[in-house]
């Protein structure tokens, strides 16, 4: 038995409708694995990449986000940093046919899909950084449709701006002041017996 071009639409439909077409469930914000029944993530290197404005963030200031890569329906994007999957910041006025996602208790803790239109490289997505000290990065969990989907899409780590090179090594006389050989000296030492040596000529 054959489908028709209109019967393979409907049942694409259909498919998409047996899994979240409207957004992620809040039992997916730690693991950030699509409840799709019986289907599993791409076992290959995923079409996507998460894109970031900045290489640092600051506290106030806001992050703008997008996904590169072919178009795809079904996203659950978070910030987090190593150590926790605790949903980091807030994310901003949700882009075109997304949603906010309630995760660790974070009203704008993820974003997700709201519905299964088409989104591309124009959806950006805006956060805003919470007041860390730690680095963070984003997360995502991307869909072309419900049975193809990736997780763990990474963006490189954000930096919070000017912690770089604020801890600096304290340099001692000995590193400030080497000798000959490339150890350090004692300089009381040396000036003591330089003194000694003026003493002697004056005699």
């Amino acid at each position: 038995m054959e489908l028709s071009l209109p019967g393979l639409v409907v049942l694409q439909m259909l498919c998409l409708a047996t899994g979240y077409p409207n957004g992620a469930p809040t039992g997916a914000c730690e693991d950030m694995t699509p409840r799709h029944t019986g289907v599993l993530p791409q076992p290959s290197p995923a079409l996507y990449t998460l894109l970031v404005n900045t290489g640092t963030f600051q506290p106030g200031k806001a992050i703008t986000v997008t996904i590169s890569g072919p178009e795809y329906r079904g996203v659950l994007l978070e910030a987090r940093t190593d150590g926790s999957t605790n949903a980091l910041g807030s994310w901003q006025h949700p882009a075109p046919d997304t949603k906010f996602l309630q995760c660790t208790g974070n009203p704008q803790g993820a974003i997700t899909h709201a519905n299964t239109n088409l989104k591309g490289e124009s959806t950006a997505y805006s956060w805003m950084p919470p007041d860390s000290i730690s680095p963070v990065y984003f997360m995502a969990t991307v869909a072309q449709q419900r049975a193809v989907f990736w997780v763990n899409v990474r963006s490189a780590a954000l930096k919070r701006e000017g912690n770089a090179g604020m801890a600096k090594e304290k340099t001692s006389p000995r590193d400030m002041f080497p000798d000959d050989t490339g150890a350090g000296v004692n300089i009381m030492g040396k000036e003591h017996v330089f003194l000694q040596s003026i003493g002697l000529c004056m005699l």
